[in-house]
């Protein structure tokens, strides 16, 4: 998976900036950034792949796998670490907040991952997770490319808005808010900048925010 990454991450880095990158892009951040935008001082992207949303949001650091997608962070301001979303090099309640987008499906551990999260964010620090849910018209198609080879999907695993809430849980996450784009299918997309409160149900994105309660540990 990480060669995959490695080897298309310029061509990653394009779509960004093609119609459809902009588009999606676009929504997804406005998503993003009404979780993040909560006064907290010290972010970390986990998965931060070449940087467009943590230059965006304002992210100072993000964390990676991906040399050559770390490259690209770095010309855009972000202090670039290698390293896995299962074995941080940070210190305890280090960040205020942590950010992952569509990331976590990528991730061999996801339980540890949380984990991770709580130990490095400060009590009551946020967690922001952006995902595409696996019952969503997106999440199938994604499942499918997976199952026919696809270079990005047939590593990933996709989960539902119920199950990522569950599993935050168990690490002493509290849901707290969310928000949701891209509606329809990823062949017709309806009005592809609307963004709507809440978890919409066939979104094909969902920007969830969690408060980490230690004392739930």
């Amino acid at each position: 998976m990480q060669k995959t990454f490695n080897m298309m991450a310029a061509q990653y880095d394009r779509w960004f900036d093609s119609q459809e990158g902009k588009d999606i892009f676009g929504a997804e951040l406005e998503c993003l950034y009404n979780l993040t935008d909560a006064g907290a001082e010290q972010w970390l992207e986990v998965g931060v792949g070449t940087g467009r949303f943590a230059e965006a949001l304002d992210v100072d650091v993000g964390l990676d796998t991906s040399i050559p997608m770390l490259e690209f962070a770095k010309k855009r301001g972000i202090e670039a670490v290698a390293g896995a979303g299962e074995y941080m090099p940070y210190h305890d309640s280090c960040f205020d907040g942590v950010l992952m987008v569509t990331a976590l499906c990528f991730m061999s551990d996801p339980p540890k991952v949380f984990m991770e999260c709580s130990r490095v964010l400060k009590r009551m620090g946020l967690l922001v997770l952006g995902i595409v849910p696996s019952d969503s018209a997106w999440g199938r198609l994604y499942e499918r490319k997976g199952s026919e080879g696809h270079p990005y999907y047939s590593n990933a695993r996709f989960y539902t808005c119920r199950q990522i809430i569950q599993k935050a849980g168990y690490s002493g996450f509290v849901f707290d808010k969310a928000m949701s784009c891209l509606f329809g299918t990823p062949e017709m997309v309806i009005h592809p900048r609307s963004v709507k409160r809440g978890i919409i149900m066939d979104a094909g994105f969902v920007a969830m925010r969690f408060i980490l309660d230690t004392l739930l540990n």
